[in-house]
């Protein structure tokens, strides 16, 4: 039998180098398409994944709101929160339950969570709330940690009603808190210099955060009355935040808010200064800002000068 000649041997080596070239780009090619193919299923999966995130999202920014608000609402109704952190925590874990349960409907994905914390934020007007949520979805799983500011704008103010609670005859309507004598025999108790200024005094119910910033502003002409009429809240770093004021106190370490408590009376005597966290932790006395109106706010120097009010009316430093 006749040998192949080294020509021969050149054209089957050739033949053979490209049959395995060949075989190898198929391989190459058929592991691209599957790749490309699970890329395709990861990336929509988490498109899904971050859609459902995203509502969820939204959603605890709402749901946290009503949580504060249920808070609230048990304060009004005469029942203490001690621990408001903890009822809203509560109260939020219940509400994503029942989310949850409607996610898997809307989605068909099993979700977990658990309320981490309840927050002050660094705004008096929001509270933060972080939510570990968990999540398995056709196999694939994910868990995240959210973050949300809900605003407590709209809420009413918890403070009176839980440091001087419903028997002492403090009464809610026509969204003012009208202290009735409540106030005056807190003071009384308190042995507070003129318990009597305070008699009938008002505040506003519903938290509304005053536009006129900076607070200076109100010594212009008009702003107080506004301020007053509108019922606005201000921004305090001694005032006390929502979460403290569910817990009645007046002042507290996070940077808070305070609202004027409004005396309607005709008597000059020097009395506590009318900020809320005056009144309810640091007690400390004023003057009418305008000795002629009865229902002239009394204020000490450092307030005047917050909110430019030193040369209001007749009224001396």
């Amino acid at each position: 039998m006749r040998k192949p000649d080294s020509k021969g041997n050149i054209i089957m080596g050739t033949t053979g180098i490209l049959i395995l070239m060949l075989l190898l780009m198929c391989i190459f090619v058929l592991s691209s398409i599957n790749y490309i193919q699970n890329q395709n299923i990861e990336s929509q999966a988490n498109d899904n994944f971050k859609y459902i995130i995203d509502d969820y999202s939204t959603n605890l920014e709402v749901l946290g709101r009503e949580s504060i608000a249920e808070a609230t609402e048990k304060v009004y109704n005469g029942l203490p929160v001690h621990d408001s952190e903890g009822q809203i925590k509560k109260n939020l874990d219940k509400h994503l339950n029942m989310k949850n349960e409607e996610f898997k409907d809307k989605y068909d994905v099993d979700l977990s969570s658990e309320v981490l914390s309840v927050e002050a934020s660094d705004s008096p007007w929001k509270v933060l709330f972080k939510v570990r949520l968990n999540g398995e979805k056709d196999n694939e799983r994910f868990s995240q940690i959210i973050e949300r500011n809900a605003s407590i704008e709209g809420l009413r103010d918890p403070l009176p009603i839980a440091k001087l609670t419903i028997v002492s005859g403090v009464m809610a309507y026509d969204d003012e808190i009208h202290y009735k004598t409540a106030l005056s025999a807190y003071m009384l108790l308190h042995d507070l210099d003129s318990p009597e200024s305070y008699i009938e005094a008002t505040a506003p119910m519903t938290i509304k955060k005053c536009p006129y910033d900076p607070y200076v502003h109100h010594g212009d002409p008009g702003v107080l009355e506004d301020c007053l009429d509108t019922g606005y809240f201000h921004e305090s770093a001694d005032g006390s935040c929502y979460l403290c004021r569910l817990e009645g106190k007046g002042k507290c370490p996070h940077y808070g808010m305070e609202v004027f408590i409004q005396t309607h009376t005709p008597l000059g005597n020097e009395s506590l200064s009318c900020s809320d966290h005056v009144v309810f932790a640091d007690h400390y006395n004023g003057e009418k800002i305008d000795p002629n109106d009865w229902d002239s706010l009394i204020l000490d120097p450092s307030h005047r000068k917050k909110y430019g009010l030193s040369d209001y009316g007749n009224a001396t430093d």
